[in-house]
């Protein structure tokens, strides 16, 4: 029950988002040798100010859990 969770800003098409979520569960199912079949993807999108809560609470606080961390200061898209 693999489950894909992407949270970003606003301004991405609903064509763009569907192209990236196909390319995720397609890079997912390869990676972990399971089927399509059990994978869900949401995709939710935030404006700069929601952001700062989102980065805080999904990036700050779960060190343990980023395997991938930023580069960047979330205040500086204020």
């Amino acid at each position: 029950m693999p489950h894909i969770s992407v949270k970003m800003l606003k301004g991405r098409t609903e064509e763009q988002k569907k192209n990236l979520a196909q390319a995720l569960v397609k890079t997912l199912t390869k990676e972990l040798g399971c089927s399509e079949h059990y994978v869900t993807c949401t995709i939710e999108d935030f404006d700069a100010q929601e952001w700062q809560g989102v980065f805080k609470e999904e990036i700050t606080d779960k060190p343990d859990k980023v395997y991938k961390k930023a580069e960047y200061d979330p205040k500086d898209l204020l």
